[in-house]
């Protein structure tokens, strides 16, 4: 079977900021909400499986459903924002949408499901809505049954967790909520029934869970009260009416649940109350059961997270059975909050927590000292929106912005051993106070960006980032640092307490930090020096580093502050290899704030304002020979800007409007969202809320050497209607074999759709325009499409290897050629669903 034309790369996200949104099933596959996608991601591997969009709002709550006997999962249950609960099912080895339940009428919060009797599945929800819900899906029946429906009146339910009671088929569900009890009801005599309110819990209680060790079920709860209670739950016989002279019990509560004829009585107890952390405690999670030999057996092997930044480990003392912590890992230090849950892999080797700010950490047990723990890498991304990303010149990086206030650097990483490389985040050269909008690239290792504020920053790579980005990219430091300054670049940065700009940490500030440390312990000579502003630790990297690092210690300095716009910053651009111009616009509702600003990109100084439009300036884009610069606003219209010939009186670079569509001469009804150039420089292409995407020139006259653009600019190609608000749109700078350019348009669904464009073919039919592929269900975004950037070269980043079997049998391991490479493209997309996706696309495949 023909490989699909597009294939994706990377896709670089993180989890809901919710606590019961991660799940970490049997077969290996961690299952996780991102924004409106249930995303499956493989630690082994380090790649994302496969995406799972269904939801129409945030996916808030994501359970595997586990199975008897320990094999890979084939449900799985997510609730979302939306109020409804969908039930996943593998088909074919990709996981589809089997049925909905709703009846919610508030978002899903949390959620469990088990396997009853003839394979159905028994799913608890809890929602805002003051309610839980039991359901019972069935094979046969394409929609679930509501069993029953809890009314809260005013409270909330945290967590819930379902198990079956001990020698029964019974399901008996726990309910942990913001009234402090823990409620366990069992379905029996068709009815859910209250049996038992477990009280001890001093606040809020946010998580239940279940296990089931020999014959009994121990049941787990943690609370804000930063404690956390394990209760058993047993069957009780005959044997247990005891004399006077039995053994000391704890306290039972007592229930009875009558299955078919047969009533049975259960007792619960408080086993034990694990204190430990110092702050409200979100998560807890059981050992996964495990097969020795034929026996199924619960490991007694307690996980708990909590907002103190830590994740416990607990379990009995072999001697006397005391509950005791034996493991704790999390972060030390930095100025974010706590987890929000955690999970332990099948095997008890790796344990996982996600974050408030929805990063994953990932900690790994050292295979020969069974006692020590290391951080793992591990997949991370924005936790909000993404509104722009641009490649570096040489198309080995992608840097992007997003609302959550950072800007992120990605790059491909192949570890020792591995066939392809896998994509991870390096660096966070930015953590800002405002939301960020907009970047530009200038050069290879600076960029400016532009936040939700009027001032424009500039970074520039620190010596420790060259460094470690030539260790994971495998490329030669003399090389990297040929591409500037090296001799004046500092080592890393740091943000001061209760401020914005990074700061930069040069050689002689570690050097004299670390000859002061005795000194600055035994005392302290003025206040300021208790807190320290510079936190920056060189690091050496040969694998992309964890989180708390990222925070800390990939910092870039802020080189310069460029003040001239009136308002908030909407889009900048660079002119490329020249790298001598930027171009900024800011959000403006008036013609006198919608002028286009233009730097130098040696001195920062601001050359020349281009006044035009009446409303914001939505992009621009420099032609590939930095001669042109286009913008497209909001006012439906787009300029033209061409670059005068330097004088001796103005050596600096000067533009004039060389054209621009009017009232009466535009052909877009709506705001113009994006345009972009053709790698010839001859055409221009914009894209419009309108749905309509058009190819406008000629911009130079084909053989002159005129470097002047012809007068007369028009439409020069038919409309194409790709049948949604085209918000972003890309041409990529190889031309296809044919002549034709090659074009890729993002829509505000989430859809990608490639087009060719014939310029010799006649446009009146529509005959120029060609569909040659788009992104599947599991490929698109969930929400609008805000960039899309194509790799300034051919190839994939990292570089591939395929294997090939010698005569001997070997698989050998070997780089792809030349040919090989130039057959690819890749095109990097910024979405609002939180996500940077990469695709690689086959060129012989269009």
């Amino acid at each position: 079977m023909a490989a699909p034309a597009m294939q994706t790369c990377h896709v670089a996200c993180c989890a809901n900021r919710t606590p019961n949104v991660v799940s970490w099933g049997r077969g290996g596959t961690i299952a996780f909400g991102s924004c409106q996608s249930v995303v499956l991601y493989d630690p082994q591997e380090r790649r994302v499986v496969d995406l799972l969009n269904g939801h129409s709002g945030r996916v808030n709550a994501v359970q595997w459903v586990h199975r008897l006997d320990c094999a890979p999962e084939r449900h799985l249950v997510s609730g979302g924002s939306d109020s409804r609960v969908i039930v996943w099912e593998a088909q074919d080895g990709k996981f589809m949408q089997q049925l909905e339940c709703k009846g919610h009428s508030g978002p899903v919060c949390a959620l469990d499901a088990i396997y009853v009797e003839d394979s159905n599945i028994l799913v608890a929800s809890s929602a805002a809505d003051s309610t839980v819900r039991l359901w019972l899906c069935t094979r046969e029946s394409r929609d679930a049954e509501c069993l029953h429906t809890l009314s809260l009146g005013s409270s909330f339910v945290m967590d819930v967790s379902l198990a079956l009671l001990p020698g029964s088929g019974v399901p008996v569900l726990a309910c942990g909520g913001d009234n402090a009890q823990v409620q366990l009801y069992a379905l029996f005599d068709g009815q859910l029934q209250k049996v038992l309110s477990l009280q001890g819990h001093e606040d809020w209680v946010r998580a239940v869970s279940w296990a089931s060790p020999g014959g009994e079920l121990l049941l787990a709860s943690c609370s804000q009260d930063c404690l956390i209670r394990l209760w058993r739950l047993r069957a009780k016989s005959g044997m247990d009416a005891r004399t006077e002279d039995d053994v000391i019990r704890m306290t039972e509560d007592v229930f009875e649940v009558t299955d078919g004829d047969v009533t049975r009585g259960f007792a619960v107890s408080l086993e034990t109350v694990l204190a430990g952390h110092e702050n409200w405690v979100y998560g807890v999670h059981w050992q996964p059961p495990v097969y020795r030999g034929n026996t199924l057996q619960q490991p007694l092997s307690l996980l708990s997270a909590s907002m103190d930044k830590t994740m416990i480990l607990w379990a009995p003392e072999e001697g006397s059975g005391v509950w005791v912590e034996k493991v704790r890992v999390g972060e030390v230090g930095g100025n974010t909050l706590g987890f929000y849950g955690c999970q332990m892999s099948p095997d008890g080797s790796m344990v996982l927590a996600h974050a408030f700010h929805g990063a994953l950490h990932l900690w790994s047990r050292e295979q020969d000292q069974q006692s020590e723990w290391r951080p793992a890498v591990v997949i991370s991304g924005h936790f909000n929106a993404v509104q722009d990303l641009s490649w570096d010149p040489e198309g080995e990086f992608v840097v992007s912005v997003g609302s959550d206030q950072t800007t992120r650097l990605f790059t491909p990483w192949r570890k020792a051993g591995a066939a392809q490389p896998t994509w991870h985040e390096i660096s966070r050269p930015q953590i800002h106070g405002y939301d960020m909008q907009c970047l530009a690239l200038v050069g290879r290792f600076q960029f400016v960006s532009g936040a939700d504020e009027k001032v424009l920053r500039v970074f520039q790579a620190p010596r420790n980032f060259v460094e470690n980005f030539a260790n994971i990219s495998g490329t030669s430091m003399e090389k990297l640092l040929a591409c500037g300054d090296s001799c004046s670049l500092p080592e890393g940065a740091s943000t001061p307490a209760l401020g914005l700009s990074n700061k930069a940490v040069f050689q002689g500030d570690l050097a004299a930090k670390t000859s002061d440390a005795a000194e600055e312990e035994q005392r302290f000579s003025s206040v300021s020096d208790q807190y320290q502003q510079s936190y920056f630790h060189p690091l050496v990297m040969t694998e992309p580093p964890p989180e708390d690092h990222l925070l800390q210690n990939t910092l870039w300095p802020e080189v310069q502050k460029l003040y001239g716009h009136g308002f908030e910053m909407f889009c900048l651009a660079s002119d490329g290899a020249a790298a001598t111009v930027v171009a900024s616009a800011c959000k403006a509702s008036k013609a006198e704030h919608a002028a286009v600003l233009l730097w130098s990109a040696a001195t920062w100084r601001q050359l020349q304002a281009l006044p035009c439009h009446a409303l914001t300036v939505t992009q621009m884009a420099f032609s590939p020979d930095g001669r042109l610069l286009l913008a497209v606003s909001r006012d439906r219209t787009w300029s033209l800007w061409r670059r005068d010939p330097p004088t001796a009186d103005s050596p600096e670079p000067h533009f004039s409007l060389h054209a621009r569509t009017g009232k009466d001469t535009a052909v877009h009804s709506r705001i113009i969202w994006s345009c972009d150039w053709s790698p010839d420089g001859r055409y221009f292409v914009t894209s419009s809320r309108d749905k309509k995407v058009i190819v406008w020139g000629p911009c130079r006259s084909e053989g002159s050497g005129d470097t002047a653009p012809p007068a007369g600019i028009k439409p020069c190609s038919s409309v194409l209607d790709v049948g949604d608000s085209a918000t972003a749109v890309a041409l990529c700078p190889n031309l296809c074999p044919d002549n034709s350019y090659l074009l890729a348009v993002g829509l505000e669904c989430g859809r990608i759709l490639l087009y060719r464009w014939s310029p010799d073919q006649d446009p009146a039919g529509g005959n120029d325009w060609r569909s040659c592929g788009q992104t599947d269900v599991s490929q698109s975004h969930s929400l609008a499409v805000k960039r899309l950037r194509w790799r300034p070269r051919p190839g994939r980043a990292g570089g591939m290897r395929r294997r090939r079997r010698r005569r001997s049998g070997e698989d050998q391991e070997e780089e792809e050629d030349e040919e090989e490479q130039s057959s690819w493209l890749q095109l990097a997309s910024a979405g609002a669903d939180h996500s940077v996706r990469i695709f690689s696309i086959n060129r012989r495949a269009l």
